[in-house]
């Protein structure tokens, strides 16, 4: 079949009838400029939404044990209430963490003996465990800081995910544990500061637990090692 151009267009001779045929143009670039941007909204939804959950998806809450553990090796809480914070020393997530301790330890200092658990698992240096977050932590007035060997105490406490925070009254019964941040490493006002700072007023809290947001302290739960 001939084809014959005339003034831009193309024709197709038949017989001697010439038949005008439609190459794709503009209205073909169009179309795959709408598909590209469709996909490209669509790419875009989802990396957003994963990065949402991400965020606001907590870490498996602690089995913590309703009484102070006999056999903790830290001082039970006699006189004062005993705050536990278990943290992995390599968590991005537990930066606001800490910070949110700092902010808390501003109001209830004189109420409260807090410690602050790193997790040293077994193969891994002290230096490894000494990490810029236990820094900040150290920094912060009335906190005493410990390394967790093996992660003895993170099993005793029954924690599972780093900013684990555990309240116990001097009678050792178990008042809060959770999360003190609204979601992963993000600071502000939250329902688990709100609820150390009513409980160690002297107030009641509603709130006796919230969800923790942090890395996982152990990948294998066997990583845990109790002396």
């Amino acid at each position: 079949m001939p084809l014959v151009l005339s003034r831009g267009r193309v024709f197709a001779i038949v017989g001697r009838v010439p038949l005008r045929v439609r190459v794709p143009g503009r209205r073909l670039e169009r179309t795959l400029f709408l598909i590209v941007g469709v996909c490209w909204v669509a790419a875009v939804s989802v990396g957003l939404s994963v990065l949402w959950a991400y965020e606001n998806g907590p870490g498996d809450a602690a089995n913590a044990p309703a009484q102070w553990p006999v056999a903790s090796r830290l001082p039970a809480p006699h006189q004062r209430p005993a705050l536990v914070l278990l943290l992995h020393p390599q968590c991005p997530c537990s930066h606001a963490t800490v910070a949110e301790l700092a902010r808390l330890m501003t109001h209830v200092q004189d109420r409260v003996e807090a410690h602050v658990l790193f997790l040293q698992p077994r193969g891994m240096s002290e230096s490894w465990a000494k990490s810029d977050l236990w820094q900040n932590a150290a920094a912060i007035p009335g906190v005493d800081v410990r390394l967790d060997e093996g992660g003895a105490e993170a099993q005793r406490f029954g924690g599972a995910t780093s900013g684990e925070t555990l309240l116990y009254d001097t009678a050792g019964r178990l008042r809060f544990n959770g999360g003190i941040t609204g979601s992963r490493g993000h600071e502000g006002d939250n329902a688990g500061r709100s609820a150390l700072e009513s409980i160690l007023g002297g107030g009641t809290s509603g709130t006796p637990s919230t969800f923790v947001f942090g890395c996982a302290l152990f990948a294998h739960r066997d990583e845990a090692q109790v002396p």
